[in-house]
C-alpha cells in the first residue's frame, strides 16, 4: 500500500501544511471539509490546496520524510515544491 507525504496551502498560498496519508484524495477532502475549524492547523489556516506530494512504499519511510520536511526552512520547502510544481498550481491527487 502506498503512503503519501504532501504539502497543502491556503488559497492565498501564504501558509504551508505538511502531512502523511495512505489515501491522498480522501485526506484532501477531509482538509476541505474541515476548513475554518480552529481545532486543527490545516483547518484553522484553510490549508486544503495540494501543492506537492511524493509516494512512499512504507508508512515508516513516509513518516520519517514528513518529520524531515517539517524541520526544513520555508525557503527549502518552497524549493522542493518548485521541483514538482514551479507554477504553484493547485494539484489534483
Amino acid at each position: 500500500m502506498p503512503y503519501y507525504v504532501y504539502i497543502t496551502t491556503n488559497p492565498a498560498k501564504t501558509v504551508l501544511y505538511i502531512g502523511v496519508t495512505n489515501d491522498l484524495a480522501n485526506r484532501l477532502a477531509q482538509h476541505y471539509a474541515n476548513r475554518g475549524e480552529p481545532g486543527t492547523f490545516a483547518g484553522k489556516y484553510f490549508c486544503y490546496n495540494l501543492l506537492y506530494f511524493e509516494q512512499h512504499q512504507s508508512s515508516l519511510n513516509a513518516i520519517a520524510r514528513e518529520k524531515e520536511l517539517k524541520g526544513w526552512t520555508r525557503a527549502k520547502k518552497d524549493a522542493l515544491i518548485d521541483t514538482l510544481n514551479p507554477a504553484r498550481e493547485f494539484l489534483q491527487p
